[in-house]
C-alpha cells in the first residue's frame, strides 16, 4: 500500500495490518529542531486522534496523533536517544510508532499524497 496522510501532518504506510506512523517533512520543518520526543508504551490501545507520541523542538512542543485505531505494537526507541533523527529522515527511519490496525477501513478516510500536497499548499 501506498503511503497515506492526515491534516495533522502525519504519514502512515500499512504492512498486513500493521500501520507505521511518522510525521512529515512539513510537520518536522515547522517545528524546527527536534530536542526530545516522548513514545508510548507498547500495548497501550489507541483511538483515532488520541495522543500517541509527543514532539518537543526548540520552537514548540506537539502531539503526534493516532491516526487509525487499534493498539502499539512498537515505539523507535532511537528517537528517545536521538531526537534530531526527526530533522534527518522524518518520513523514514525517523518513524514513531507501528500500530496493529483495529480497523483497516479506516485508511479510506485519510489523504493520498496528491491530496496532502494540495492540503500543505492551501495553508
Amino acid at each position: 500500500m501506498s503511503t497515506r496522510y492526515t491534516e495533522d501532518h502525519e504519514w502512515i504506510t500499512v504492512e498486513g495490518d500493521v500501520a507505521t506512523v511518522g510525521i512529515t517533512d512539513y510537520a518536522q520543518q515547522q517545528l524546527g529542531d527536534v530536542v526530545f520526543v516522548e513514545l508510548p508504551e507498547v500495548g497501550r490501545k489507541v483511538s483515532k486522534g488520541d495522543e500517541a507520541a509527543v514532539v518537543e523542538s526548540v520552537k514548540a512542543a506537539s502531539e503526534v496523533y493516532a491516526p487509525l485505531d487499534g493498539e502499539i505494537v512498537e515505539a523507535n526507541g532511537v528517537l528517545a536517544d536521538e531526537p534530531g533523527k526527526v530533522n534527518e529522515d522524518p518520513e523514514g527511519a525517523a518513524w514513531f510508532v507501528k500500530i496493529r490496525l483495529a480497523d483497516t477501513s479506516q485508511l479510506d478516510s485519510l489523504m493520498d499524497e496528491a491530496a496532502y500536497k494540495a492540503h500543505v499548499e492551501g495553508l
